[in-house]
């Protein structure tokens, strides 16, 4: 087996346990306002959310290439791309698991490309082949998302909490609260296939482009063995549930009640939907659900918020990738003696 087909499946195996870390993370996310309002039992929770994070990742046939082209991820081919891939998905997974160990959601995908830019940053300063468009893909792809998208899903949860209050006027607290538990197990559904659609599809996504960089595909559209096998580890992750960062969703940052929680689970759905169909931009799960939450909690006639938990994963949302783009360049400066 030469040195290129055995970092082709070193890289084929990390991107496959990325995606179920992935998914172990990010299950919490999706249903976490569910699980804590009870519209769904922890049980039942995951195992909805792990059939639909399944569906949105094998649903759209040819948007793992359309997020790709969107983010002109593109790396070198050989062994220097091969490389640079490595030592993303170590630090990234490197920085989710110490992450999820505090009960921080965080956003994965910000954690794997900003350790891609750094591996890159670190190649080109050896001289190495790198990425192109590594530090616009940073600024395009993760600093924007951070300052825009938890900005969008605080506000639009917020607002719409307005109308919603308005329309249930005269109803009572056992009926509103019912009527919401319904809405928020269609939209943890809702929430989850967001997650397919958009984690999903970018893990098959990495795992073609590994394969081309390893000259072990011919470029072209992503195979159905691709994405089901994407779709099967991300699937998978989530079924392991990640309790640690829902009982932070559910208990750490916002009371809430089951109404508010559908609005930011409706909202966080919307968004994940819109940014991957149509404007084929990488959305963080994470981000918009989590500011959903506190988005639609603060619309109260109470204090609500835990300001300093709040402050807490924001100021890990911000580190993400600082840490990872320096993991990323110290651990490729680390083994590039060893190619």
């Amino acid at each position: 087996m030469t040195v290129i087909s055995s970092l082709t499946a070193v890289a084929v195996v990390l991107t496959l346990g990325y995606a179920v870390l992935n998914g172990f993370r990010d299950a919490s996310t999706a249903v976490a306002a569910a699980v804590r309002t009870r519209a769904l039992t922890p049980v039942v929770a995951v195992v909805v959310a792990s059939f639909f994070a399944f569906l949105g990742t094998i649903a759209t046939s040819g948007l793992s290439t359309a997020l790709v082209d969107a983010l002109n991820f593109n790396v070198p081919d050989g062994i220097d791309g091969l490389k640079l891939v490595i030592c993303g998905l170590l630090t990234a997974g490197a920085w989710g698991l110490y992450c999820w160990w505090r009960g921080l959601p965080m956003s994965s995908t910000h954690s794997l490309l900003s350790a891609l830019v750094g591996a890159s940053g670190a190649a080109a300063f050896m001289g190495d082949a790198s990425m192109s468009g590594a530090w616009a893909l940073l600024v395009g792809s993760v600093l924007l998302p951070l300052l825009i998208s938890p900005i969008i899903a605080y506000t639009l949860s917020y607002l719409v909490v307005i109308p919603a209050m308005w329309l249930v006027r005269h109803d009572t607290s056992h009926t509103v609260n019912e009527v919401s538990r319904a809405g928020q197990a269609v939209t943890a559904c809702a929430s989850a296939l967001g997650l397919g659609l958009q984690d999903g599809q970018r893990t098959g996504a990495l795992i073609a482009l590994v394969l081309i960089t390893g000259d072990a595909m011919d470029p072209g559209p992503v195979t159905w063995a691709i994405q089901l096998s994407a779709g099967a580890a991300l699937s998978f992750g989530v079924l392991l549930g990640g309790w640690r960062i829902t009982h932070t969703l559910g208990r750490r940052l916002v009371n809430f009640d089951p109404m508010r929680g559908m609005i930011a689970q409706g909202v966080s759905a919307i968004m994940l939907f819109v940014g991957s169909l149509v404007f084929h931009l990488p959305l963080s799960t994470t981000q918009t659900v989590t500011s959903g939450i506190v988005g639609a909690g603060k619309n109260q006639a109470f204090e609500s918020v835990f300001w300093r938990n709040v402050a807490r994963v924001a100021w890990h949302w911000v580190l993400t990738p600082v840490v990872c783009v320096f993991g990323g360049a110290v651990l490729t400066l680390a083994i590039s003696p060893l190619f």
